[in-house]
């Protein structure tokens, strides 16, 4: 019923607990989930998880928080995503909120990391899964330089602002939403995913991170994922069944994710 588009379960806190949390993804009725890659030294973990369960996918991409880590060519990404079962070049793109005393000018070795993955997704023809945080203006332009609307993608665990949607969707991106529009606080998104047409949208956890109240400050899993649903669906005034299909339709349609393994 559920796909939840985007976790991080080659992480030890959620590996260590995979039986159980497969159990719960059952018994809440998420079918499948797209497993992140974040580094290349990380791609073998993550891609063994699709590989062992049927109802797992996977991507090829570094974070672009991630420092001291194997800088991807394209080649690599390349090569990675000829890998069976994976679905998406990411995770990749801007974040600018922890400078700390760098410069924007200074995260050249983002923008050209990002530049490294939009090209890699124009070479396999596979969607983009975009990370941005404080950096949206350079996001988007990189996006245009690069050609990235001719693949397009998901803007993850959306944060941003009504115009950035508008942009993000007018560049033929799906927004995903993560247990952040739950919170009480996140006026301002929730405005935004009223707006998000539901035929764009997505729904994800970002797990280990983020869970969805009423679970907020708990380790997150793909099972809170109907959470996040039902927010959207109150925000919407639709039904859960709703989202739920046009979120898995749209998931299905943008990865070109299988019903099963």
């Amino acid at each position: 019923m559920f796909i939840d588009s985007h976790c991080h379960l080659s992480f030890p806190e959620l590996r260590e607990q995979l039986p159980a949390i497969r159990t719960a993804m059952a018994e809440a009725q998420v079918d499948r989930a797209l497993c992140i890659c974040t580094t290349l030294e990380e791609f073998e973990d993550v891609h063994a998880l699709a590989r062992e369960h049927a109802n797992f996918w996977a991507t090829a991409g570094v974070h672009p928080d991630n420092e001291g880590v194997r800088e991807p060519t394209v080649d690599d990404l390349v090569a990675l995503a000829a890998q069976p079962k994976v679905l998406a070049i990411g995770e990749t793109g801007l974040d600018y909120y922890r400078l700390g005393e760098r410069s924007v000018a200074d995260m050249e070795w983002q923008r050209e990391r990002f530049r490294v993955h939009i090209r890699a997704a124009r070479a396999t023809g596979k969607p983009l899964v975009i990370h941005t945080r404080a950096a949206s203006e350079d996001t988007l332009r990189l996006i245009d330089e690069e050609g990235g609307e001719a693949v397009g993608g998901v803007f993850h665990c959306f944060t941003e602002s009504r115009e950035v949607a508008r942009a993000a969707l007018a560049r033929g991106f799906y927004i995903s939403f993560s247990g952040i529009l739950t919170f009480k606080n996140a006026t301002e998104l929730k405005a935004v995913a009223a707006e998000v047409p539901l035929e764009r949208c997505l729904i994800e956890t970002d797990s280990p991170y983020l869970a969805p109240v009423p679970h907020r400050g708990k380790l997150n899993n793909p099972s809170y994922v109907p959470h996040v649903a039902a927010e959207l669906a109150r925000l919407k005034g639709c039904s859960i069944e709703e989202v739920a299909q046009a979120t898995t339709r749209n998931a299905e349609q943008l990865f070109k994710m299988p019903t099963s393994g």
